[in-house]
């Protein structure tokens, strides 16, 4: 089928700055830009341009930009530009349509509507830079109560705990799905911060075994990677049931992806696709999913908190009742919003919750029941900043897990394309000349920054709420107001109307 619509983006050439010096021609990996040797002039085959935005930034003449294309189809609300291209796409390919990064929807942004409380007067607030503020978390089981030894003392014999200095990780991004330099500075910067990475399902490749006291190893569905030394080697062991970006489904990493190192992190052979099923084949119901982790326990000698991840689902707050019962250590819990590197775009734009509500929702059952100390909860799924986190927070949550943001910090411009392998910034790419583009020390450097101005700007928002701990703020409602929102929604947020 010939091509039925017009590119979606194009190419700005500024004819009387462009030195045809051909830069953009190397640095672009979808093959957009060529030099015309009868005219001495570059030329773009806009139909293969993404908006990386990698020409642009590397153009030494600023002679470049790219700009969203506005001839779209005749307007009409019900049949919208991008859902006629998405047909036509369909009918020319009869394929699945696939995505990466999260959902783009004008769906509500929660955290946008929720405001935070300021001490004035009989609550005074606290100045971070002269006061002490306690940013460290532990997450794993905790005690309903202190118990004390004949001699009095405190008894501090807990099941085990992640130690975070803050409360934010890095969340699970696999070795082939991203680059070895994107995970070597992500353990990297982790060890730094004195957080925590995560592996995703791809395995640990054995360069980072050194990290593993800041490594989260996963077992997912596939089971890709996974070996004893393996689930010894992190500081804790995630079971990944579900992903915010596509509930319900399983994974696939296209065969192009897996080269040589990638094949003998996963254990399968080189060239080809690893695709995880949509359940575990040894998980349907409650009481298998504990047999799962009493086994991982058993297998790192109960030294290891164990996590179970789902996504953020209309009966989430029951699921997790029932995985807090099941032995587990901690539920990481993945919103809509949620990144990706590749799912099907009906699934990615159309099934799951926002995390706000459902981190709600699970804090409250959680403590209706009588089990919150049962498990620590952490949430992500499109955590943007700091302040997103305070609100984590004080809605229940006792860590975020962040991935876009610390992708945009190694360099990421949402150019939705992660599926190709074509990253022009070295991050979601196996293509040893595109690998090289991102420098581990460099991004090591910008994630260390991120989260040192995030810890601040944390520090700084606690203390005009007179709070200086982060386990003072954890479930503190009373510090959040919402604003442009209905009473059901303020019902499930468990949060006041601003000015109440």
């Amino acid at each position: 089928m010939a091509l039925l619509f017009y590119p979606e983006f194009e190419v700005i050439r500024n004819e009387n700055r462009c030195i045809a010096c051909r830069v953009c021609e190397r640095q672009c990996a979808n093959e957009v830009h060529s030099f015309d040797s009868q005219t001495g002039r570059m030329i773009a085959d806009e139909t293969k341009c993404v908006n990386c935005q990698r020409c642009v930034s590397l153009c030494p003449t600023r002679a470049l930009k790219i700009v969203k294309s506005n001839c779209n189809f005749k307007e009409n609300a019900n049949w919208q530009d991008d859902t006629i291209k998405e047909i036509y796409k369909q009918a020319n390919s009869g394929g699945v349509l696939l995505s990466s990064m999260g959902n783009p929807k004008p769906f509500p942004v929660y955290w946008d509507k929720i405001l935070i409380n300021a001490s004035q007067v009989t609550n005074p607030s606290i100045d971070p830079l002269r006061e002490p503020m306690e940013t460290k978390v532990f997450l794993g089981k905790k005690p309903n109560h202190i118990e004390r030894d004949k001699d009095g003392k405190l008894k501090f014999d807990l099941s085990p705990q992640l130690e975070l200095s803050m409360p934010i990780m890095f969340s699970a991004m696999s070795y082939g799905s991203i680059s070895y330099n994107a995970h070597k500075s992500l353990a990297t910067a982790a060890e730094e911060l004195g957080i925590c990475y995560n592996t995703g399902e791809g395995g640990l490749h054995e360069d980072f075994y050194v990290y593993g006291k800041n490594t989260i190893v996963q077992v997912a569905s596939g089971r890709f990677g996974v070996h004893e030394d393996y689930l010894k080697a992190g500081a804790a062991v995630e079971i990944k049931m579900g992903q915010g970006a596509k509930p319900g489904i399983g994974g696939h990493l296209p065969g192009a992806k897996i080269v040589a190192d990638v094949s003998r992190t996963r254990m399968i052979p080189e060239g080809s696709d690893a695709i995880s099923p949509a359940p575990h084949h040894d998980i349907y119901s409650i009481e298998d999913l504990r047999q799962l982790v009493y086994s991982l326990k058993e297998a790192t000698e109960y030294k290891k908190p164990i996590i179970v991840k789902v996504a953020a689902v209309h009966n989430i707050a029951a699921i997790a009742s029932g995985i807090a019962r099941s032995g587990a250590d901690i539920i990481a819990i993945d919103g809509f919003r949620g990144g990706t590197g590749a799912a099907p775009t009906r699934i990615r734009d159309n099934v799951g919750i926002p995390v706000e509500l459902a981190l709600a929702a699970v804090d409250k059952r959680l403590r209706d029941e009588g089990i919150r100390n049962n498990v620590s909860l952490v949430v992500g799924g499109s955590i943007r900043s700091a302040s997103d986190v305070v609100k984590a927070i004080a809605l229940g949550a006792d860590a975020c897990y962040i991935a876009t943001a610390a992708l945009l910090a190694l360099g990421c411009h949402l150019c939705r394309t992660c599926q190709s392998g074509k990253c022009n910034w070295g991050i979601a790419t196996q293509k040893p000349e595109l690998v090289k583009r991102l420098n581990p020390e460099i991004g090591k450097k910008h994630l260390v920054n991120l989260m040192t101005a995030w810890r601040h700007e944390i520090k700084e928002l606690m203390g005009g709420m007179g709070i200086n701990s982060i386990e003072a703020l954890k479930g503190n409602r009373l510090m959040l107001r919402g604003i442009g929102m209905t009473e059901k929604e303020l019902e499930i947020l468990g949060i006041s109307h601003a000015g109440e």
